[in-house]
């Protein structure tokens, strides 16, 4: 009788298993990877990566050698999709390795607009079909969108008191009241009825925007919203943004006013962003620089805990019955800590147990509606090696790379990466280093793939069992 309590699992498995192997048949089979994370976590970085070695990999390349051995050795060929009439910007993974292809190389330009590409895999059938049907071409579908829209998900549970209330907490505490100072002086001035006047609309909007900015560039805070106001795209800002939280939001006047435009936002961001996208992805990466909010302090550190839990809260997913009515089906998520090679091998573990400690939540939310986890740190283009330096005399395990704004090579010993969120006497010290280091120069072709540090085991983890 316990297989009896999900009717609606029964009958959408049942349809799910049908389609696949119908689809498995006629080879034309499709994954839908979607690659979620903070801002600056390196999604743009890591999709680079992922598209160039596994088109190095369909050319006999042991690029992605976990890959290759979940697939059996049985990957044939990789190819770029060509654009067909797609609406929207194509991820240009040329471009990207052609910088890192420059004199000094440079790291791909920040992503500021939603992007696609589609690879065809194609894969030697396990069975005696294959002598029949031939090969296997498996579509995997890709998306990159900015990192502070990722931030708005939250958003979408919450009506204009509620965030304004969620907000104003947030600003008011620690680093952050001292960078939104004009900000929350202006708001706390404003009487409970002001009126609506477009004038002192776009002056709180523009003190809000400034303190957003001032947290994210100086502070390195990643819960910061709207995300748009940050990187709102190719079309620049638009009147729907001008918004800001109230301490005392109302009906009537400027505070009516703004819950207006909050509400369209909202609206804007579900009908054209989420709904479209995220609801037809059903495999998800999660990445996350849990080193770098390391290095920006407690407050940041803790900032990018509570983005996460945000986040994972308004995710969907597994294969409940609601997933069966909105169309979504995440059915496993892996979350990555990225940037791994800015730490010695040693330390890698211990990233892995910190990430894990952050996620907790997340991952039992995940495995509650059906969904598989894992945890998992990487580095999406290698650009150091380990090394030994020497610390008040005695030798520390530490990496060796050349300095992005120097252009030498140095031994950093980056501090130690501990198994889980630090106590406050970690923070008393404030020792953890992480310069930025200048990536390989690489093929612009990509065609012998980009040096990596675990990229295999995730994607291995991640489609492996769909090829």
């Amino acid at each position: 009788m316990a297989g009896l309590t999900d009717p609606f699992g029964l009958l959408r498995d049942a349809i799910t298993s049908a389609e696949q192997f119908g689809r498995s048949l006629l080879g034309q089979e499709r994954i839908r990877l979607a690659v979620t994370g903070l801002t600056r976590a390196g999604k743009t970085v890591f999709l680079t990566s992922l598209v160039a070695n596994l088109l190095a990999a369909g050319q006999g390349r042991r690029s992605l050698p976990a890959l290759e051995v979940a697939a059996g050795g049985r990957l044939r060929d990789v190819r770029v999709v060509p654009a067909g009439v797609q609406n929207l910007p194509r991820f240009n993974v040329t471009a990207h390795l052609a910088a890192l292809a420059t004199d000094p190389p440079a790291w791909p330009g920040r992503t500021e607009d939603l992007s696609t590409l589609e690879l065809t895999l194609t894969v030697e059938r396990r069975s005696w079909l294959g002598a029949v049907l031939g090969n296997r071409s498996v579509t995997l579908e890709l998306l990159d969108y900015p990192g502070e829209w990722l931030l708005d998900l939250p958003m979408l549970r919450q009506d204009y008191a509620e965030w304004s209330a969620a907000t104003l907490r947030r600003l008011r505490s620690g680093p952050r009241a001292e960078a939104a100072r004009d900000f929350l002086a202006f708001v706390d001035a404003l009487p409970v009825n002001v009126p609506a006047e477009e004038a002192l609309a776009r002056r709180g909007f523009a003190l809000y925007r400034d303190a957003l900015r001032t947290c994210r560039d100086r502070l390195g805070f990643r819960f910061l919203q709207p995300g748009h106001v940050l990187n709102p795209g190719p079309r620049g800002e638009t009147p729907i943004q001008w918004f800001f939280p109230l301490p005392h939001p109302g009906a009537e006047g400027l505070a009516a006013l703004l819950a207006r435009r909050y509400a369209a936002y909202v609206a804007e961001q579900r009908e054209n962003f989420f709904q479209p996208f995220f609801s037809r992805f059903h495999r998800q990466a999660v990445l996350v620089d849990v080193l770098g909010a390391l290095h920006a302090g407690q407050a940041a550190f803790e900032d990018t805990a509570e983005a996460l839990a945000a986040i994972a809260e308004a995710l969907r997913y597994g294969n409940s019955w609601l997933d069966w009515l909105t169309g979504g089906r995440v059915d496993r998520v892996a979350f990555v800590a990225t940037k791994a090679d800015h730490v010695p091998t040693r330390q890698r573990d211990a990233l892995v147990a910190l990430l894990g400690s952050l996620v907790a939540a997340p991952q039992e939310r995940a495995a509650g509606a059906g969904a598989e986890t894992f945890v998992h740190a990487l580095a999406s283009i290698r650009c150091t090696e380990d090394d030994v330096a020497t610390l008040e005399g005695r030798p520390v395990a530490a990496v060796r790379g050349v300095l992005l704004d120097t252009g030498r090579v140095a031994k950093v010993y980056p501090g130690e990466v501990p198994l889980r969120p630090p106590e406050p006497a970690y923070w008393s010290h404030g020792f953890f280093e992480m310069p930025e280091f200048q990536p390989p120069r690489l093929d612009p072709r990509g065609a012998s793939g980009v040096p990596h540090l675990g990229l295999d085991s995730l994607l291995a983890w991640l489609i492996g069992d769909l090829l």
